[in-house]
């Protein structure tokens, strides 16, 4: 009779996968706390003790389901604290004769995970996640041999192929976007709500890592621990954004605000990221949702949401597989520059960071918009090293897993693989961050001073950006206007400003 060892990691909780479908005593599925994946990132605090709590649930429910699992926890004296260490030692323990994982979404733990089945005398296979739209490589065979990726042409075939918000071979509308419909500052004409909370104590896993010596950053009130860490938790957060977020979600969801996180932010990615609910799940409950109540949500939150689930998220995982591992290590403009230090203690005065980073070192979450065009804006104005930033928002999002997190930092934010992902670089002044936000109103720097007495940073910094960067970027069509602008400035205008660029490049750490 066969034994089989199962291997699950903590980004692979599925409760609806395949390998449950029956109970077979002769399967063994393990998880695992080791070191190996606390050591290759510093993460968040609160981001290990997510992941620790909601493996440790999935391996209860799968006991209470009659499966045969081991959990080795991290503080256990046999764990070796390495993935292919401790298989080995499974398989010699319950005499293995077969050993099985599912596909893993980072290419470090699929290259290690192939290698070790190497290593085996015992037969092995892999198998599907069961999780995703589209396989690991069919982004890639989409657009073939072209340079860059347009998310809008593969969004729009992820569409037609699987008939969402479609009327025949015609979108929804008469319209595949309604980007002119959303993405606007909040006005305060529809009341804010708090995200869903759920009530966990995580003191006694705190306190192990601790013990163990885990390294870490990050804020955590591990009495009151609000993140899902279920199936039905996740549940719950889809059931509770789709009433009362999803009115509203499209037409805010590019605002920031001082007092409020997340707005109309559904919070779902980390439930998402770590498969506790599928895309299929989320998407089929924001189109029944909409359906029921048509008059309360409108056409354009229903898209700008489905777009971010069925084509950003899909497309970001078929880029990361189409361009590993050469992509980490792309640096179109050779940045070279370290992160400011306040990056860990959101210690600056200017607001809009202090809020956007200080909010990410308290929750472990920033909405797209903190992340890119505040956070990510500032990285790559300032010139900091993608794998400086690379890292960090690797480690500090609870939600960030190398597949999601490196195409959305390293492309879309930093364009540091030359266009592949964005078909510019996303920068900006003061005057959006102004536009989409109230931080700049009560800012130490004035938003609309380019140089001078407390000129806030952003202004001189995006100028001298297109400045330096002019023969790499001056001839892109999308960021022409950008430098016919600069052109028309007095010489003593854009010295300025320029030079008031390199005061602030000089201090950044003291900004």
């Amino acid at each position: 009779m066969t034994k089989t060892l199962r291997l699950i990691l903590g980004d692979q909780l599925n409760s609806k996968h395949s390998w449950f479908a029956k109970n077979d005593l002769e399967v063994y599925y393990v998880l695992m706390e080791v070191m190996q994946e606390q050591q290759y990132v510093m993460h968040h605090v609160q981001k290990i003790l997510a992941f620790f709590a909601a493996m440790r649930n999935f391996a209860h429910q799968l006991t209470k389901a009659g499966h045969r699992v081991i959990y080795i926890k991290l503080d256990d004296t046999d764990n070796l604290q390495n993935f292919d260490t401790n298989l080995q030692q499974l398989i010699s323990r319950h005499k293995i004769n077969r050993f099985e994982y599912q596909l893993p979404d980072e290419y470090r733990l699929d290259e290690q995970l192939k290698a070790f089945c190497q290593t085996l005398s015992i037969d092995s296979g892999v198998a599907d996640t069961e999780h995703f739209l589209t396989t690991r490589y069919e982004v890639r065979d989409f657009f073939g041999d072209r340079k860059s990726y347009l998310m809008e042409t593969f969004y729009r075939n992820m569409r037609t192929r699987l008939g969402i918000l479609m009327q025949g071979k015609d979108p929804l509308g008469n319209k595949w976007n309604f980007d002119h419909d959303n993405r606007k500052k909040y006005d305060y004409k529809v009341p804010l709500q708090e995200p869903i909370r759920f009530d966990h104590n995580v003191l006694a896993l705190k306190a192990m890592i601790d013990k163990m010596g885990v390294k870490y950053f990050g804020k955590v009130d591990a009495e009151e621990f609000g993140w899902p860490l279920s199936r039905t938790e996740a549940l719950q957060s889809l059931s509770y954004f789709c009433e009362n977020l999803l009115p509203h979600f499209g037409t805010y969801e590019d605002a920031m605000l001082n007092e409020h996180i997340s707005l109309f932010h559904s919070r779902l990615s980390f439930a998402q990221n770590v498969k506790m609910i599928s895309p299929v799940e989320i998407t089929t409950a924001v189109l029944a949702q909409w359906d029921k109540n048509k008059e309360a949500i409108t056409l354009a939150q229903v898209e700008g949401f489905v777009r971010q689930v069925i084509g950003w998220r899909e497309f970001m995982r078929g880029v990361y597989w189409a361009k590993m591992p050469a992509y980490e290590t792309l640096n179109f403009f050779n940045h070279q520059s370290k992160l400011p230090k306040w990056f860990w203690d959101g210690n600056t005065k200017m607001n809009c960071l202090g809020k956007c980073i200080g909010q990410s070192l308290d929750s472990a979450w920033a909405h797209h918009i903190q992340r890119l065009m505040v956070i990510g804006n500032f990285a790559l104005l300032s010139g900091s090293n993608p794998d400086e930033v690379d890292q960090w928002y690797l480690g500090v999002y609870i939600d960030a897993l190398q597949w999601v997190e490196i195409t959305n930092t390293r492309g879309m934010s930093q364009f540091a693989d030359g266009g592949i992902i964005a078909s510019k670089p996303y920068v900006s002044s003061a005057a959006y961050i102004n536009k989409m936000s109230d931080y700049c109103k009560n800012c130490h720097y004035d938003y609309k001073k380019k140089y001078g007495d407390r000129a806030c940073p952003f202004n001189s910094l995006y100028w001298n950006f297109f400045d330096r960067n002019a023969e790499a970027l001056e001839r892109n069509p999308r960021i022409g206007m950008m430098y016919k602008i600069m052109r028309k400035f007095p010489a003593e205008e854009l010295r300025k400003i320029n030079e008031q660029a390199e005061v602030y490049l000089g201090m950044v750490d003291d900004l």
